[in-house]
């Protein structure tokens, strides 16, 4: 554990007096419990302490005893991202090489595509409960299907969890894709129905709390990973919510774009020379380009999309209301954040989505957001989600894979400020790891051989100071980049890119906007040999891709591809 975090930790409990002898011992200071928020497909400027237009109290009251992140980086999707932050390795190490669904011949079989968080890894869970934590986890896993691959045989005691990517928020147990339309869902390993009146937002929150409450009494420490499948597709908000934001969405892409804009720049997330930068404009429409029904529609579903974050935010707070009632509150480190970038991609591409969503579904502008309908909000308000950032889910660029993180922590040294430092989800499990005093098991563990961490741990970032640098790989669908430092590489097939190595410098251009390839060669050399490595040490293979999903970006009668 590190030093540094021992000696705050004891200081905080009361555990070393200014009397102390200077031979004495001290206590060992009491391990903190570990609360991971995630929110699935939020964008990067979705919360108001980002600066979005969504009322989101308590998620910025967190921000304001925290530490607001604005270099933390996630995968493009969501089931490899679960399972770098349960591993502390990379997704191709850990079984999640490509998400499951979207499997390619080339890569079925191959180690580290197994499409489910695989034996080679220790998870998080695993690992603290063998520590002696008590581990629960609510809301959505998507890494295995089965009992077998369920969070009851990976570690949790306690679970209730969404086994797909998606599924209704409400109580009818509809899935999001035509060919596995059932939701299905486990109570510690068990498949069980939800019950009657289900909201997935307001369930998981409960959820959480009851486990948590039903073991205080002993004494241990908890992990609590609390997987929200808010806001992701389909929309919908309970009725006293759905209508919250009635009208606001009326003035259109560009003018809330705007307004976010200047908001991040007012709280110095981004400078004032910063533009958004939009490599879709032209081929997808602006506002005043669509009809007055379509307005609507597009209107309705941000509205709804807005009410589903305030409504998580709201659910968020009552679990800190028990945390704080109960004395919790203080010694429990939290971190919320999203599992990827803001999702432009349309469930319509889904195979068989087409025809299944207009026949199933009940998608009148009345209807939308209440039970029985099945929306998204759109390639344009993921746009604007990613305020300033190009893109969004499902690609390497910062648009895909930097996220809203926000941590709290006792022995953050300057709470309420901004971090800047760069963060990858993979570098949890040796935050929390470090924290609690355990040592990661590699090479062996539980009677296997497990591969060792790849991430970092954070806590010389929560006393303010700088983290090594490192190079970071990004592969997901073909599409390339990594991170050292202020520069970055990237390779997407077009449309989204050129088929060919760019190359930014994020310190001057965040936004991606001005290619350096050509530029600065020998700098392009330099981090082409670190991607070099991250192909050998993780198994990336290449290939053909033959889907759908993310590889075509549509909206009415306009097309992106």
């Amino acid at each position: 554990m590190t030093l540094k975090y021992l000696a705050l930790a004891a200081l905080t409990a009361g555990l070393i007096s200014a009397n102390s002898q200077a031979d004495e011992a001290a206590p060992a200071p009491e391990r903190p419990n570990f609360l991971i928020i995630m929110a699935d497909d939020l964008g990067y400027s979705d919360l108001g302490s980002y600066g979005s237009e969504i009322n989101t109290p308590n998620l910025d009251a967190l921000a304001s005893e925290g530490l607001q992140l604005t270099n933390f980086h996630t995968a493009p999707t969501c089931s490899p991202t679960r399972a770098m932050m349960m591993s502390g390795t990379d997704s191709h190490i850990a079984g999640l090489g490509n998400m499951a669904e979207l499997m390619q011949p080339f890569q079925q079989g191959q180690p580290g595509y197994e499409g489910f968080l695989n034996q080679r890894v220790a998870s998080l869970s695993e690992v603290l409960q063998d520590g002696g934590y008590s581990t629960y986890t609510t809301g959505k896993w998507h890494l295995g299907r089965t009992e077998e691959l369920s969070p009851k045989q990976r570690g949790f005691d306690r679970s209730f969890i969404l086994v797909q990517g998606g599924a209704s928020h409400f109580d009818d147990m509809t899935a999001i894709i035509s060919v596995d339309p059932v939701a299905i869902y486990r109570k510690d390993g068990k498949q069980v129905e939800v019950p009657e009146g289900f909201f997935s937002s307001t369930f998981y929150t409960d959820k959480m709390i009851e486990y948590i409450e039903a073991d205080r009494e002993t004494g241990k420490p908890f992990f609590g990973l609390l997987s929200y499948t808010a806001p992701h597709w389909p929309l919908h908000a309970p009725d006293d919510w759905i209508d919250r934001y009635a009208g606001r969405y009326d003035a259109g892409y560009e003018a809330i774009r705007q307004e976010r804009l200047e908001r991040m720049q007012q709280l110095g997330l981004i400078g004032e020379d910063i533009e958004p930068h939009l490599p879709m404009r032209g081929a997808l429409p602006e506002w005043e380009q669509l009809s007055d029904e379509q307005r609507a529609r597009e209107a309705r579903s941000m509205e709804i999309y807005a009410a589903m974050v305030e409504n998580m935010d709201h659910h968020i707070g009552r679990l800190f209301d028990y945390l704080k009632e109960t004395g919790q509150y203080d010694n429990t480190f939290i971190i919320f954040l999203s599992d990827n970038g803001a999702d432009g991609n349309s469930p319509l591409a889904l195979p068989g989505n087409d025809v299944w969503m207009n026949a199933a579904f009940d998608n009148s502008l009345e209807n939308m957001g209440r039970k029985g309908s099945y929306i998204d909000y759109g390639a344009q308000w993921a746009q604007v989600g990613s305020t300033p950032l190009p893109y969004f889910k499902g690609l390497t660029t910062q648009g895909g894979i930097q996220v809203p993180a926000i941590i709290r922590d006792t022995h953050v040294s300057a709470p309420g400020t901004v971090n800047r430092e760069i963060m990858h989800v993979m570098d949890l499990m040796p935050t929390f790891l470090d924290m609690a005093g355990i040592e990661h098991p590699a090479p062996e563990f539980r009677g296997r051989p497990v591969e060792p961490m790849q991430g970092v741990s954070l806590v010389p970032a929560l006393q303010g100071e700088a983290l090594p640098e490192r190079a970071i790989g990004w592969e997901l669908f073909g599409r390339k980049a990594l991170r050292k430092g202020d520069w970055k590489i990237s390779w997407m097939t077009p449309s989204y890119g050129k088929g060919a190595w760019q190359l930014f410098n994020l310190a001057d251009d965040p936004t991606e906007a001005n290619d350096l390839a050509h530029a600065k060669p020998e700098k392009l050399a330099e981090l082409l040999k670190d991607w070099e490595a991250y192909v050998e040490n993780n198994n990336v293979l290449s290939g053909d891709f033959n889907i759908h999903y993310g590889f075509e970006t549509c909206l009415f009668e306009f097309c992106f591809k």
